[in-house]
């Protein structure tokens, strides 16, 4: 069963610096359908203003990742980790017993676009932990590529592997689904057909009882995949 949430029935925020999308319930933002899907319990797409962001504010007991798409984003953390996040480099933060955080968007002229996703951890009260990873120019092209999970260079503190792909127009890739694996396919920009189903930048998919998640892109895509216990 594959059932899409489209880009247009998600949910929104805006702030004078941020506009915000919603694929599951989230602050002010209530959809009883999506609350989340399996352990994937947030998907925001954030646009960010130059010089805009969220000062430094407290998470427990989430996994939280930062997928840059355009832009950069700047962190830092009640651990004493400082950096700059650009396109091609992926972060996890372990919340675990508590940290604090602040994100910038650091530029006075461009604005930042990226995707914020929360995972529930494996349990609570994990000790916080920060992680992040560089990957090189072509090694996210025309296949799904493990970027955090027991087998990618970036850990989950969950039963929970993350792939990202860059398509150009005509790519597909397949990928296996283990017998009672589910999976969650969000294109971040770009369309393709989904085990034939089209699908459009913003979309979300959640797929169950099938054997494998079949990405084709009808235009140049970049797209995340979720294999979720």
């Amino acid at each position: 069963m594959i059932q899409i949430l489209p880009s247009e029935e998600r949910g929104s925020g805006q702030l004078d610096w941020l506009d915000s999308r919603f694929s599951f319930s989230f602050a002010d933002y209530y959809d009883p359908k999506h609350i989340n899907f399996r352990s994937l319990r947030v998907i925001n797409e954030d646009k960010i203003a130059p010089s805009g962001g969220f000062g430094m504010h407290p998470h427990r007991d989430m996994e939280i990742i930062t997928y840059v798409l355009d832009g950069t984003i700047e962190h830092r953390d009640s651990m004493g980790n400082r950096g700059v996040i650009r396109p091609g480099e992926i972060q996890k933060m372990t919340a675990g017993t508590g940290i604090l955080h602040s994100e910038f968007n650091p530029s006075k002229e461009k604005p930042t676009h990226l995707l914020q996703i929360w995972i529930l951890p494996e349990k609570q009260g994990l000790k916080p932990e920060y992680e992040e990873h560089k990957f090189t120019p072509g090694e996210l092209s025309g296949k799904f590529q493990p970027i955090a999970g027991k087998e990618a260079p970036v850990s989950i503190r969950q039963d929970v592997e993350l792939f990202a792909a860059k398509f150009a127009k005509g790519e597909k890739d397949t990928h296996k689904l283990s017998p009672g694996r589910h999976a969650w396919l969000q294109v971040a920009r770009g369309a393709g057909k989904l085990n034939g189903q089209i699908v459009k930048a913003g979309d979300g998919a959640a797929i169950s009882d099938q054997p494998e998640v079949v990405y084709e892109a009808t235009e140049p895509s970049e797209v995340l995949l979720f294999d979720l216990g």
